[in-house]
Protein backbone atom coordinates (compact mmCIF):
# COMPACT_ATOMS: atom_id res chain seq x y z
CA UNK A 1 0.00 0.00 0.00
CA UNK A 2 1.80 2.90 -1.07
CA UNK A 3 3.41 5.99 -1.75
CA UNK A 4 0.25 7.57 -3.25
CA UNK A 5 -1.22 7.47 0.31
CA UNK A 6 -0.45 10.60 2.37
CA UNK A 7 -1.74 10.53 6.27
CA UNK A 8 -1.71 14.05 8.23
CA UNK A 9 -0.58 13.11 12.36
CA UNK A 10 -1.82 15.58 14.63
CA UNK A 11 0.26 15.77 17.69
CA UNK A 12 2.95 14.15 15.94
CA UNK A 13 5.15 14.79 18.39
CA UNK A 14 3.85 13.49 20.98
CA UNK A 15 4.61 9.97 22.58
CA UNK A 16 1.78 8.07 20.63
CA UNK A 17 2.21 10.30 17.55
CA UNK A 18 6.16 9.30 17.31
CA UNK A 19 5.05 5.72 17.28
CA UNK A 20 2.00 6.61 14.84
CA UNK A 21 4.56 8.31 12.24
CA UNK A 22 6.89 5.80 12.29
CA UNK A 23 4.34 2.84 11.68
CA UNK A 24 3.23 4.86 8.99
CA UNK A 25 6.58 4.72 7.11
CA UNK A 26 7.15 1.16 7.97
CA UNK A 27 3.54 0.48 6.45
CA UNK A 28 4.14 2.46 3.12
CA UNK A 29 2.57 5.93 3.53
CA UNK A 30 3.67 9.45 3.34
CA UNK A 31 2.83 10.91 7.20
CA UNK A 32 2.66 14.29 7.68
CA UNK A 33 3.42 15.78 10.74
CA UNK A 34 1.30 18.49 12.84
CA UNK A 35 1.02 19.96 15.81
CA UNK A 36 0.93 23.44 17.70
CA UNK A 37 4.58 23.43 18.89
CA UNK A 38 6.50 24.77 15.97
CA UNK A 39 9.83 23.89 17.43
CA UNK A 40 8.56 20.30 18.64
CA UNK A 41 7.75 19.69 14.84
CA UNK A 42 11.19 20.77 14.09
CA UNK A 43 13.18 18.36 16.59
CA UNK A 44 10.29 15.47 14.94
CA UNK A 45 11.63 16.23 11.47
CA UNK A 46 15.53 16.31 12.62
CA UNK A 47 14.91 12.58 13.74
CA UNK A 48 12.76 11.69 10.64
CA UNK A 49 14.58 13.08 7.55
CA UNK A 50 12.42 14.29 4.86
CA UNK A 51 9.44 14.41 7.14
CA UNK A 52 6.83 17.52 5.98
CA UNK A 53 5.60 19.24 9.35
CA UNK A 54 2.63 21.48 9.31
CA UNK A 55 2.06 23.50 12.10
CA UNK A 56 -1.55 23.69 13.52
CA UNK A 57 -3.59 24.93 16.05
CA UNK A 58 -7.07 23.63 17.57
CA UNK A 59 -8.06 27.41 17.63
CA UNK A 60 -7.35 27.94 14.45
CA UNK A 61 -9.09 26.25 11.71
CA UNK A 62 -7.57 27.74 8.55
CA UNK A 63 -3.96 26.53 9.61
CA UNK A 64 -6.00 23.17 10.39
CA UNK A 65 -7.10 23.02 6.62
CA UNK A 66 -3.88 23.70 5.48
CA UNK A 67 -2.10 20.58 7.78
CA UNK A 68 -4.83 18.58 5.94
CA UNK A 69 -4.47 19.63 2.68
CA UNK A 70 -3.61 16.65 0.35
CA UNK A 71 -3.95 13.96 3.18
CA UNK A 72 -5.86 11.02 2.62
CA UNK A 73 -6.94 10.71 5.71
CA UNK A 74 -6.00 12.09 9.42
CA UNK A 75 -4.65 10.42 12.66
CA UNK A 76 -5.59 12.69 16.02
CA UNK A 77 -3.10 12.03 18.60
CA UNK A 78 -3.39 15.12 20.07
CA UNK A 79 -5.13 14.90 23.89
CA UNK A 80 -6.95 16.13 25.94
CA UNK A 81 -9.50 15.26 22.83
CA UNK A 82 -12.01 17.30 25.02
CA UNK A 83 -10.06 20.13 23.52
CA UNK A 84 -8.71 18.64 19.89
CA UNK A 85 -11.13 16.05 18.46
CA UNK A 86 -14.05 18.36 17.59
CA UNK A 87 -12.00 20.97 15.65
CA UNK A 88 -10.04 18.06 13.63
CA UNK A 89 -13.27 16.40 13.20
CA UNK A 90 -14.53 19.56 12.07
CA UNK A 91 -11.30 20.00 9.69
CA UNK A 92 -11.67 16.21 8.34
CA UNK A 93 -14.92 17.08 7.12
CA UNK A 94 -14.03 19.96 5.53
CA UNK A 95 -10.92 18.18 3.84
CA UNK A 96 -13.32 15.21 3.05
CA UNK A 97 -11.29 12.67 4.52
CA UNK A 98 -11.08 10.54 7.21
CA UNK A 99 -10.93 10.73 10.76
CA UNK A 100 -8.99 8.43 13.23
CA UNK A 101 -8.17 9.49 16.67
CA UNK A 102 -6.75 7.78 19.92
CA UNK A 103 -9.61 8.95 22.51
CA UNK A 104 -9.27 7.05 25.72
CA UNK A 105 -11.40 10.16 27.42
CA UNK A 106 -14.94 8.47 27.58
CA UNK A 107 -16.78 12.00 27.64
CA UNK A 108 -14.77 12.73 24.51
CA UNK A 109 -15.33 9.92 22.89
CA UNK A 110 -19.24 10.68 23.70
CA UNK A 111 -18.98 13.88 22.38
CA UNK A 112 -18.09 12.43 19.29
CA UNK A 113 -20.78 9.88 18.77
CA UNK A 114 -23.09 12.86 19.78
CA UNK A 115 -22.45 15.62 17.67
CA UNK A 116 -20.98 14.36 14.43
CA UNK A 117 -23.19 10.86 13.91
CA UNK A 118 -25.79 12.66 11.85
CA UNK A 119 -23.29 14.85 9.76
CA UNK A 120 -21.00 11.98 9.46
CA UNK A 121 -23.86 9.55 7.72
CA UNK A 122 -25.29 11.88 5.76
CA UNK A 123 -21.80 13.10 4.10
CA UNK A 124 -20.89 9.42 3.60
CA UNK A 125 -17.59 10.23 5.85
CA UNK A 126 -15.81 8.16 7.85
CA UNK A 127 -15.40 9.05 12.13
CA UNK A 128 -13.11 6.08 14.03
CA UNK A 129 -12.71 7.12 17.16
CA UNK A 130 -11.03 5.54 20.04
CA UNK A 131 -9.18 3.45 17.84
CA UNK A 132 -6.55 2.59 20.59
CA UNK A 133 -5.42 0.27 23.29
CA UNK A 134 -8.52 1.55 25.25
CA UNK A 135 -11.88 1.80 23.50
CA UNK A 136 -10.58 -0.28 20.09
CA UNK A 137 -8.88 -3.34 21.04
CA UNK A 138 -11.39 -4.03 23.79
CA UNK A 139 -14.15 -3.38 21.68
CA UNK A 140 -12.34 -5.60 18.56
CA UNK A 141 -11.75 -8.32 20.79
CA UNK A 142 -15.66 -8.15 22.58
CA UNK A 143 -16.88 -7.81 18.90
CA UNK A 144 -14.98 -10.93 18.37
CA UNK A 145 -16.00 -13.01 21.11
CA UNK A 146 -19.84 -12.26 20.31
CA UNK A 147 -19.67 -14.19 16.99
CA UNK A 148 -22.53 -14.82 15.91
CA UNK A 149 -24.71 -13.73 18.72
CA UNK A 150 -26.72 -10.44 18.23
CA UNK A 151 -27.65 -9.55 22.07
CA UNK A 152 -25.26 -10.61 25.49
CA UNK A 153 -25.88 -9.92 29.04
CA UNK A 154 -22.20 -9.01 30.17
CA UNK A 155 -19.31 -7.87 28.56
CA UNK A 156 -15.80 -7.39 30.95
CA UNK A 157 -12.66 -6.36 29.71
CA UNK A 158 -9.84 -6.94 32.44
CA UNK A 159 -6.39 -5.05 32.12
CA UNK A 160 -3.72 -7.26 33.05
CA UNK A 161 -0.97 -4.60 33.07
CA UNK A 162 2.10 -5.41 34.88
CA UNK A 163 2.85 -1.54 35.41
CA UNK A 164 1.55 1.69 33.75
CA UNK A 165 4.25 4.88 33.12
CA UNK A 166 1.52 7.52 32.07
CA UNK A 167 2.56 9.92 29.62
CA UNK A 168 2.05 13.84 29.94
CA UNK A 169 -1.27 13.22 27.91
CA UNK A 170 -2.34 10.92 29.62
CA UNK A 171 -2.30 12.69 32.61
CA UNK A 172 -4.07 15.75 31.12
CA UNK A 173 -6.47 13.82 29.67
CA UNK A 174 -7.36 12.22 32.89
CA UNK A 175 -7.40 15.72 34.39
CA UNK A 176 -9.56 17.15 32.09
CA UNK A 177 -11.86 13.86 32.60
CA UNK A 178 -12.28 13.91 35.86
CA UNK A 179 -13.02 17.62 35.86
CA UNK A 180 -15.84 17.16 33.17
CA UNK A 181 -17.48 14.59 35.91
CA UNK A 182 -16.46 16.79 38.96
CA UNK A 183 -14.58 14.00 40.17
CA UNK A 184 -17.01 11.23 40.28
CA UNK A 185 -15.96 8.01 38.68
CA UNK A 186 -18.58 6.60 35.29
CA UNK A 187 -19.75 2.83 35.47
CA UNK A 188 -21.91 1.54 32.83
CA UNK A 189 -24.81 -0.54 33.81
CA UNK A 190 -28.49 -1.23 32.59
CA UNK A 191 -27.49 0.15 29.78
CA UNK A 192 -26.72 3.58 30.42
CA UNK A 193 -24.24 5.52 32.60
CA UNK A 194 -24.53 5.82 36.00
CA UNK A 195 -22.03 8.75 37.69
CA UNK A 196 -20.98 7.83 41.36
CA UNK A 197 -19.15 9.38 44.47
CA UNK A 198 -18.42 5.83 46.08
CA UNK A 199 -15.12 3.89 45.62
CA UNK A 200 -15.16 1.40 43.07
CA UNK A 201 -14.91 -1.85 44.43
CA UNK A 202 -11.99 -4.32 44.58
CA UNK A 203 -11.75 -7.87 43.79
CA UNK A 204 -9.81 -10.75 42.58
CA UNK A 205 -9.98 -11.44 38.50
CA UNK A 206 -8.51 -15.20 37.11
CA UNK A 207 -6.07 -13.96 34.00
CA UNK A 208 -5.27 -16.40 32.02
CA UNK A 209 -1.61 -18.14 32.26
CA UNK A 210 1.08 -16.66 33.11
CA UNK A 211 -0.43 -14.17 34.58
CA UNK A 212 -2.97 -16.16 36.38
CA UNK A 213 -5.21 -14.14 39.32
CA UNK A 214 -4.39 -10.85 40.11
CA UNK A 215 -6.44 -7.99 42.42
CA UNK A 216 -7.91 -5.64 40.37
CA UNK A 217 -9.88 -2.67 40.70
CA UNK A 218 -13.37 -2.95 39.61
CA UNK A 219 -15.52 -0.66 37.84
CA UNK A 220 -12.25 1.06 36.57
CA UNK A 221 -14.40 2.38 33.70
CA UNK A 222 -12.43 3.34 30.46
CA UNK A 223 -13.73 4.11 26.80
CA UNK A 224 -15.04 0.84 26.17
CA UNK A 225 -17.89 1.64 28.02
CA UNK A 226 -18.46 4.18 25.16
CA UNK A 227 -17.50 1.67 22.44
CA UNK A 228 -18.90 -1.61 22.99
CA UNK A 229 -22.77 -0.41 23.99
CA UNK A 230 -22.31 1.94 20.03
CA UNK A 231 -23.19 -1.18 18.23
CA UNK A 232 -23.61 -4.21 20.37
CA UNK A 233 -26.61 -5.08 22.28
CA UNK A 234 -24.97 -5.75 25.86
CA UNK A 235 -26.55 -3.87 29.11
CA UNK A 236 -23.61 -4.35 30.89
CA UNK A 237 -20.22 -3.61 30.65
CA UNK A 238 -17.40 -3.45 33.70
CA UNK A 239 -13.76 -2.99 32.85
CA UNK A 240 -11.12 -3.60 35.70
CA UNK A 241 -7.24 -2.91 36.50
CA UNK A 242 -4.54 -4.22 37.99
CA UNK A 243 -4.04 -2.55 41.33
CA UNK A 244 -0.24 -2.26 40.28
CA UNK A 245 -1.44 -0.04 37.31
CA UNK A 246 -4.11 1.76 39.17
CA UNK A 247 -1.60 2.55 41.32
CA UNK A 248 1.16 3.72 38.69
CA UNK A 249 -1.37 5.67 37.31
CA UNK A 250 -2.56 7.65 40.59
CA UNK A 251 0.69 8.67 41.86
CA UNK A 252 1.81 11.66 40.78
CA UNK A 253 5.68 10.87 40.54
CA UNK A 254 5.42 7.58 38.31
CA UNK A 255 8.29 8.42 35.74
CA UNK A 256 6.50 8.40 32.24
CA UNK A 257 7.79 5.75 29.53
CA UNK A 258 11.41 4.65 29.12
CA UNK A 259 12.42 3.00 25.61
CA UNK A 260 14.07 -0.60 26.25
CA UNK A 261 14.07 -1.36 22.41
CA UNK A 262 14.97 0.07 19.38
CA UNK A 263 11.64 0.84 18.07
CA UNK A 264 11.08 2.91 21.63
CA UNK A 265 8.33 0.39 23.41
CA UNK A 266 8.57 0.18 26.91
CA UNK A 267 9.30 -3.05 29.08
CA UNK A 268 5.35 -2.62 29.96
CA UNK A 269 3.31 -5.68 29.28
CA UNK A 270 0.04 -6.51 29.07
CA UNK A 271 -2.68 -8.64 28.78
CA UNK A 272 -6.06 -7.87 27.80
CA UNK A 273 -9.08 -10.44 28.97
CA UNK A 274 -12.39 -10.16 27.34
CA UNK A 275 -15.76 -12.29 28.93
CA UNK A 276 -18.85 -12.17 27.11
CA UNK A 277 -21.80 -13.93 29.01
CA UNK A 278 -25.68 -14.66 27.57
CA UNK A 279 -27.58 -16.59 29.86
CA UNK A 280 -25.61 -19.50 31.16
CA UNK A 281 -23.47 -19.53 28.19
CA UNK A 282 -20.02 -17.77 28.43
CA UNK A 283 -16.69 -16.26 25.52
CA UNK A 284 -13.64 -15.44 26.24
CA UNK A 285 -10.99 -13.28 23.95
CA UNK A 286 -7.51 -13.07 25.10
CA UNK A 287 -4.84 -10.66 23.64
CA UNK A 288 -1.55 -9.67 25.11
CA UNK A 289 1.67 -7.64 24.35
CA UNK A 290 4.23 -5.10 24.94
CA UNK A 291 3.70 -1.33 25.56
CA UNK A 292 -0.23 -0.11 25.71
CA UNK A 293 1.32 3.06 23.73
CA UNK A 294 2.76 1.45 21.20
CA UNK A 295 0.42 -1.34 20.43
CA UNK A 296 -1.93 1.84 19.40
CA UNK A 297 -0.15 2.67 16.28
CA UNK A 298 -0.84 -0.69 14.53
CA UNK A 299 -4.30 -0.69 15.56
CA UNK A 300 -4.49 3.24 14.34
CA UNK A 301 -2.67 3.01 11.51
CA UNK A 302 -4.55 -1.01 9.98
CA UNK A 303 -8.03 1.32 10.40
CA UNK A 304 -6.75 3.81 8.19
CA UNK A 305 -5.48 1.13 6.07
CA UNK A 306 -8.47 -0.81 5.91
CA UNK A 307 -11.05 2.82 5.55
CA UNK A 308 -8.78 3.74 2.10
CA UNK A 309 -8.32 0.12 0.74
CA UNK A 310 -12.65 0.13 1.24
CA UNK A 311 -12.27 -2.89 3.92
CA UNK A 312 -15.17 -1.21 6.07
CA UNK A 313 -18.72 -2.23 6.89
CA UNK A 314 -20.57 1.10 7.55
CA UNK A 315 -20.14 5.27 6.84
CA UNK A 316 -20.54 8.02 9.77
CA UNK A 317 -19.22 7.65 13.19
CA UNK A 318 -18.34 4.40 13.78
CA UNK A 319 -16.63 2.36 16.18
CA UNK A 320 -13.43 -0.44 15.58
CA UNK A 321 -15.81 -3.14 15.93
CA UNK A 322 -18.60 -1.91 13.92
CA UNK A 323 -16.64 -1.04 11.10
CA UNK A 324 -14.33 -3.78 10.64
CA UNK A 325 -13.93 -7.51 10.40
CA UNK A 326 -13.03 -7.74 14.26
CA UNK A 327 -11.74 -11.39 13.63
CA UNK A 328 -9.81 -10.14 10.86
CA UNK A 329 -8.35 -7.21 11.68
CA UNK A 330 -7.11 -8.97 15.09
CA UNK A 331 -5.43 -11.50 12.97
CA UNK A 332 -3.64 -8.67 10.59
CA UNK A 333 -1.90 -7.14 13.94
CA UNK A 334 -0.44 -10.58 15.33
CA UNK A 335 3.17 -9.85 14.90
CA UNK A 336 2.25 -7.08 17.60
CA UNK A 337 -0.28 -8.72 19.61
CA UNK A 338 -1.18 -12.33 20.76
CA UNK A 339 -4.52 -13.55 20.17
CA UNK A 340 -6.59 -15.97 21.35
CA UNK A 341 -9.89 -16.14 20.11
CA UNK A 342 -13.44 -18.55 20.96
CA UNK A 343 -14.52 -20.70 17.54
CA UNK A 344 -18.20 -19.17 17.32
Amino acid sequence: MGTAHTVAVFGAYGHTGRFVVAQLRDRGFVPVASGRDIDKLRALAASEPGLDIRPASVDDPASLDRALAGAAAVINCAGPFAVTAAPVIEAALRAGIPYVDVAAEIEANLDTFTHFADRARAAGAVIVPAMAFYGGLGDLLATAAMGDWTTADEAHIAYGLDGWHPTAGTRAAGDVSRSRRGGRRVRYAGGRLEYRDDAAPTEKWAFPDPMGTRTVIGEFTMADVVTIPSHLSVPEVRTYMTTEAAGDLAAPDTPAPAAVDESGRSAQTFLVDVVVRSGGTERRAVASGQDIYAVTAPLAVEAVHRILTGRTRTVGVASAGEIFDARDFLGALSDRISVELPRT
